[in-house]
Order: structure tokens, then C-alpha cells, then sequence
């Protein structure tokens, strides 16, 4: 990527920061007024996501294909989506959203390694002859011994270590696609936003269920069971006036309670 296309990527990836997740209401409402025909809420809708798809779209930026054209293919995956998008499900537009941002990038960055011939220029051949003589693969190294500059044998790194391999090939039995395998490592951003709102929606959960305690049983459990040194019964039966046994019961009823209150929540797990 040559310096004024980082300049522009960076001047967008800058202007993104405008865009901030939308509550759940706010964007089941949006999507909502979309798919009647309303155009500003389906911007509205759509310009919350484009974060996220610069997000997915990092995680393929080893096949040295300029990221601000992932981004783009990303984003027509997110169009996508937001058409088929169904507010009434129990699921955030990005969480759906990211199978078809994947989709189009995937599908572009293996038409993209198809279409590219190394070999073309002399500088190339001697970077390839290299690379299959030794396996080096410091770019600073193979730039020296073929001519290249160190940006442009970056570049080519990625497919010069996976010519041979077709992209859509499966590794092992049921396995997965390369091009998925030479994704960045750590968790994506499809999983991190589904844990975020499995944590939300569990922390409300918990608080309310805890609120419909008494005062006696809320402390017990919150000594008994939300700290990480819990307190023993005798410390709670010296605490509360009661006997050890009278802890224990208490104890039991509540754990009862919050049972019956978070087993929605489980169930939906």
C-alpha cells in the first residue's frame, strides 16, 4: 500500500470513529423502518456497523491484498445483510452480519491470489527461486537477493509460502479453508461482540434475580457465593443472630429462588 492510500485508508478508518454501536432498541427500530422503504434509517443503520467490518476485514490483511479493498468487499457483505437482517430475533445486526462480511471477503481474496502471477518480472523470479532454495522469508532478506523493494516482497510473502496450496481446499478431513486458517490469530470480532452480550444480558440477569431476594438472603449469597474468600455459615449464623443450620436453609431457599429466576438464561445458552 503506497503512502497515499494509508493516508486515505487511515483518513477513513479516522472518520468512522463518528459511528457508535446502537442500543438494541434504537437499532431493532432502525432496521425496522428500513425495510419499510425508509433509506436515512437503513444509513443510520448500516454506518453503526462499518467499524466492525474494518474489524473482519484486518483479520485476511496477510494476503497482501490492499486491506481498503477487503473493507470494501466487506462492506457490500454488510449491505447484504442489513437487507435480510430480522429485528425481531434475539440477535444484533454486526452478530449477523459478520457470516456475509466474511463471505464476500473470502470470496474476493480467493479470486484475487487466482488471478496473480508471480514471475513476472525479473526481480520476482529471483525472490521465487529464493524462497523455494532456502524458505527465507525475511523480507528484508529476499528484497536484498532479488531487487524488490522490502514493501513490495511483503506483499508477495503471503502467496509466495502458499502458491502451491488452493485457498478453498479443506485442511485435514472436515476441515476448515485455508483462507480461513491464515486468518489473524485471537478471538474475531463476530465472537467478541457475542460474549459481550451474553455477559449484558447475564449481569442483568443476576441483578434482578439478586433484587428479589430478601435483604437476609441477598447478603448471604452475595457472601457465599460472589466472593472469591466466601464467608463461612458460623461467621453468617454469628453475623445475622441465627444458628449455622439457619444459614444453610436460608441458603438453600435462595439458591432456589435465583435457580428458578435464571434458568430463561441458561435454557437460552
Amino acid at each position: 500500500m503506497g503512502a497515499s492510500e494509508v493516508g486515505a485508508f487511515a483518513a477513513y478508518r479516522s472518520s468512522l470513529s463518528a459511528f457508535t454501536t446502537l442500543p438494541r432498541e434504537e437499532e431493532s427500530a432502525l432496521a425496522i423502518r428500513y425495510h419499510a422503504g425508509d433509506e436515512r434509517a437503513g444509513t443510520r443503520l448500516i454506518s453503526a456497523c462499518l467499524p466492525f467490518v474494518v474489524g473482519i476485514a484486518m483479520e485476511y490483511r496477510r494476503w497482501g491484498i490492499p486491506v481498503e479493498d477487503l473493507v470494501q468487499q466487506g462492506n457490500v457483505g454488510l449491505l447484504r445483510a442489513a437487507r435480510k437482517f430480522d429485528a425481531t430475533k434475539e440477535c444484533r445486526l454486526a452478530t449477523y452480519a459478520a457470516y456475509w462480511i466474511r463471505a464476500e471477503i473470502r470470496e474476493y481474496v480467493v479470486r484475487a491470489y487466482r488471478v496473480v502471477r508471480l514471475g513476472t518480472t525479473k526481480g520476482e523470479r529471483r525472490a521465487l527461486r529464493a524462497y523455494r532454495r532456502t524458505g527465507e522469508t525475511n523480507p528484508e532478506k529476499l528484497a536484498a537477493v532479488s531487487g524488490l523493494s522490502v514493501e513490495r516482497v511483503t506483499e508477495l510473502l503471503p502467496l509466495l509460502e502458499r502458491r502451491e496450496t488452493s485457498l478453498d481446499l479443506s485442511v485435514g478431513e472436515g476441515g476448515s479453508p485455508m483462507v480461513d486458517r491464515m486468518m489473524s490469530e485471537g478471538p474475531n470480532p463476530e465472537e467478541a461482540t457475542l460474549r459481550g452480550e451474553t455477559r449484558s444480558r447475564a449481569g442483568r440477569a443476576v441483578g434482578e434475580a439478586l433484587a428479589e431476594l430478601s435483604d437476609r438472603e441477598r447478603m448471604i449469597i452475595e457472601e457465599r457465593l460472589l466472593r472469591e474468600d466466601p464467608v463461612t455459615l458460623q461467621e453468617l449464623g454469628v453475623r445475622l443472630g441465627v444458628s449455622k443450620e439457619r444459614v444453610r436453609q436460608l441458603e438453600e431457599r435462595a439458591r432456589g429462588k435465583l435457580k428458578i429466576r435464571l434458568a430463561p438464561l441458561h435454557d437460552a445458552a
